[in-house]
């Protein structure tokens, strides 16, 4: 299998992106979502195959979601508070 991809940004949401098929566009995304999601930003094209890898998501579960439902959400990586705590500290530290 393989999709040709267009992938989005969220302006809103760091790090949540949307892959819906190039030729379908944003048509087959909820209005609601969309809303939420907040205008897309176009980030790259992409042809997914089985064999590729992606940083943050399997691509046969996003092929298969762009497939089926017109369009793939990849969320924010959950932060939780120690790692906000880890991050804090090392923003701290001086740079040299």
């Amino acid at each position: 299998m393989k999709v040709l991809c267009d992938i989005y940004r969220s302006p809103r949401e760091q790090e949540m992106y949307l892959y819906v098929e190039k030729q379908q566009g944003l048509s087959g995304v909820p209005e609601k979502l969309l809303a939420l999601f907040g205008k897309p930003v176009h980030v790259t094209t992409m042809l997914l195959t089985g064999e590729r890898k992606l940083a943050r998501a399997d691509v046969e579960k996003v092929m298969h979601a762009v497939q089926d439902q017109g369009y793939y959400l990849q969320m924010p990586p959950v932060v939780d508070d120690e790692m906000r705590a880890i991050a804090a500290q090392n923003s701290k530290l001086p740079r040299g």
